[in-house]
């Protein structure tokens, strides 16, 4: 997640959050916060535009993207922030929540960390369910020979037992002639 993002989840500046963090850098190995560079702030500028030429109506999306990036574009001399956006992974999320220390950053932090839970549940439901399908895949896929000649036995004994009885004589009684 982005610094804005968060920033506007836990109700605080963006400024006040970055210095937050910046107290705090020991907190904060790699792994858990990066910043983003220009090519990837260039990215996200890209997708706007994307969105803005293919969305049509849409125009929510646009907005909630452009604000993503709002923070970067700056009015009078330039057209760019000199200060580039920080990326925030799961556990950089958990450890900003300890330095923002106010009731919304507690409630905010708490459903952040229940979404995270949601989605790896998720994946792991998910890849669950693939490794079974290719189970299931490469049993056909192994047995097919076998079962279809049972299939084929099964099918060849019900029509002959649908096949109507050929030529024979009438069943029954038969009078004899004077």
């Amino acid at each position: 997640m982005l610094d804005q993002d968060l920033a506007s989840l836990y109700g605080v500046e963006t400024r006040a959050l970055n210095q937050a963090v910046k107290r705090n850098l020991e907190r904060f190995p790699d792994d858990f916060m990066f910043r983003l560079n220009e090519n990837d702030v260039e990215s996200l500028r890209s997708q706007i535009v994307i969105l803005e030429k293919n969305c049509g109506e849409s125009q929510i999306e646009v907005e909630s993207l452009r604000f993503q990036i709002g923070t970067l574009e700056k009015s009078g001399r330039g057209k760019y922030s000199k200060y580039l956006p920080y990326a925030f992974t799961e556990q950089g999320v958990a450890m900003l929540s300890g330095l923002l220390n106010s009731p919304r950053a507690i409630t905010v932090n708490v459903e952040i960390m229940r979404a995270f839970v949601r989605m790896r549940h998720a994946f792991i439901t998910q890849e669950k369910i693939g490794k079974t399908v290719e189970g299931l895949k490469s049993f056909v896929l192994k047995h097919s020979n076998q079962t279809d000649r049972e299939f084929r036995k099964v099918w060849n004994a019900i029509e002959t037992l649908a096949e109507p009885p050929g030529n024979s004589e009438p069943m029954g009684f038969k009078l004899d002639s004077p």
